[in-house]
């Protein structure tokens, strides 16, 4: 079923669950995924985002003293994880796809076979720099923006491919995500111009919105209500996660570009260990959650990061 379909057709007044997860690292088995999800499943979460990675570059000394480039990606197996969950659980999975680190050519590839694979819904978004560039470089023969992406799916949803002589192309049916900035997205000179940009998404064929974390709903609240005064009329839902350890007080906004509360970061300070950490954040994401719930939002969308256990007693406790 489609995100937007589920949304409207949910029972009750019972606010549904979704959780993002990570594909294990190159090499590992999906029993991460399965030892995650098992813990979650208790909660009927109607989606599971799957994130998807670029490629990056490598610099592996050779004998001489010599340094080869090497693509690696040290993340694979995003369509592959997505069948899995489908097939063990019966839910549905929403693969990120990113514009960075693929051609056209790879995206429709992968969007071919996620559409043979039953899946619905997608989550399309620029994604970030590769970690040996300073700026977001898209890849030869890729897209530069988001919004690029959200055409070429929508294109497909019309049976209109990259080979334009292709005769009676088959019409995908996906439900296209993109993600939104309760804070701005760190590259747009003002939140207005971020919802100019956010908006041009929704009118190529974006379904749904997506927010980044935050930890202050206030700055949640006051996007939706700018999304709406800007004629941005689709769902948003809220993406939360709990902060586990000291250091994330800086490392998350130094990665992801959101504020810390000076309520929360006082309460952090007071902590004697990670320990003590952890039951803050909880605290402070299980209000966070109690007062979006409250405020009718469509769907509370967890970002557990190989955190599924605090995330389970968060929901619970919450909901």
């Amino acid at each position: 079923m489609k995100i937007t379909e589920y949304l409207r057709k949910k029972d009750g007044d019972k606010t549904p669950v979704s959780f993002e997860l990570l594909p294990p690292m190159k090499g590992r088995g999906i029993e991460s995924i399965y030892n995650s999800l098992d813990r979650l499943m208790e909660f009927n979460p109607p989606f599971i985002n799957v994130t998807y990675h670029r490629s990056e570059y490598i610099y592996k000394k050779m004998p001489g003293g010599f340094f080869k480039k090497v693509i690696t990606r040290k993340r694979p197996g995003t369509v592959g994880i997505c069948a899995a969950i489908m097939n063990k659980y019966g839910v549905q999975a929403v693969p990120h796809l990113t514009c960075g680190g693929f051609s056209v050519e790879e995206t429709e590839d992968a969007l071919i076979d996620l559409h043979f694979l039953g899946v619905k819904n997608v989550l399309a978004i620029r994604g970030d720099a590769a970690k040996s560039e300073a700026r977001f470089t898209p890849e030869t023969g890729g897209h530069a923006y988001s919004s690029d992406l959200v055409k070429q799916i929508a294109n497909m949803n019309k049976g209109i491919y990259l080979e334009e002589d292709l005769a009676n192309a088959i019409e995908t049916d996906f439900c296209i995500g993109v993600g939104g900035y309760p804070e701005k997205h760190f590259e747009a000179p003002n939140m207005n111009t971020d919802l100019k940009h956010l908006k041009k998404k929704v009118e190529m064929g974006a379904n749904f919105i997506m927010t980044q974390m935050f930890f202050d709903n206030e700055k949640f609240f006051e996007f939706v209500k700018a999304c709406r005064e800007m004629d941005i009329n689709v769902p948003i839902i809220p993406g939360l996660k709990p902060l586990t350890k000291r250091r994330q007080t800086t490392v998350i906004p130094s990665i992801f570009h959101v504020d810390i509360p000076d309520e929360l970061e006082l309460e952090i300070e007071k902590c004697k260990d990670d320990k003590a950490v952890e039951q803050v954040g909880k605290e402070w994401c299980i209000n966070q959650s109690k007062e979006l719930v409250k405020a009718g939002i469509p769907c509370l969308h967890f970002y557990t990061m190989s955190q599924s256990k605090i995330v389970s007693e968060i929901v619970r406790e919450a909901m």
